[in-house]
């Protein structure tokens, strides 16, 4: 019975002897594999530093821009109620003008007898000198000149 049991042990023995080697087999040939897994890692991790690095950058140019895009904001705030302003003081102008064009309306309404009269009156005045100019012009002696008596002219002519 101690011989089956030392044989036992040899047979263990192989059996481990051969694990022991096809794991050395199979560790050999997943090297290489390991080996180009590894470079890879270290090109994604390189990649993704620069990825990191544009990506800050990219974060600062957008923060930058934000501030700008908030700093014009606020400045346009100012010129739209710059706008409002100035909208409610034409508006208000606009008031004053309706207002005062209607009370002229209104005073012309309640005079209109006396601008007819009044328009009456001037056209009669605009006849009446217009015929004074007449008989004025009708009513004037033409002197004859004297041939030595030069005439007195209020513009001078010269040669």
């Amino acid at each position: 019975m101690i011989i089956i049991l030392y044989i036992a042990a040899v047979i263990f023995a192989v059996a481990v002897l051969v694990l022991c080697i096809s794991l050395a087999v199979t560790l050999k040939a997943l090297n290489p594999t390991l080996k180009g897994i590894s470079k890879t890692m270290e090109g994604i991790e390189g990649q993704m530093q620069g990825i990191t690095h544009e990506t800050t950058l990219l974060l600062e140019k957008t923060n930058a821009l934000a501030e700008d895009v908030q700093g014009k904001s606020a400045q346009l705030n100012s010129l739209v109620s710059a706008v409002k302003g100035f909208g409610d003081s034409v508006s208000g102008l606009n008031n004053s003008v309706q207002s005062v064009t209607s009370s002229i309306h209104n005073n012309v309404a309640k005079n209109s007898d006396q601008i007819a009269q009044v328009v009456q009156w001037s056209s009669a005045i605009m006849g009446i000198r217009s015929k004074i100019k007449e008989e004025k012009r009708s009513n004037v002696i033409v002197d004859e000149p004297i041939a030595n008596k030069e005439k007195k002219s209020f513009f001078k002519r010269t040669k």
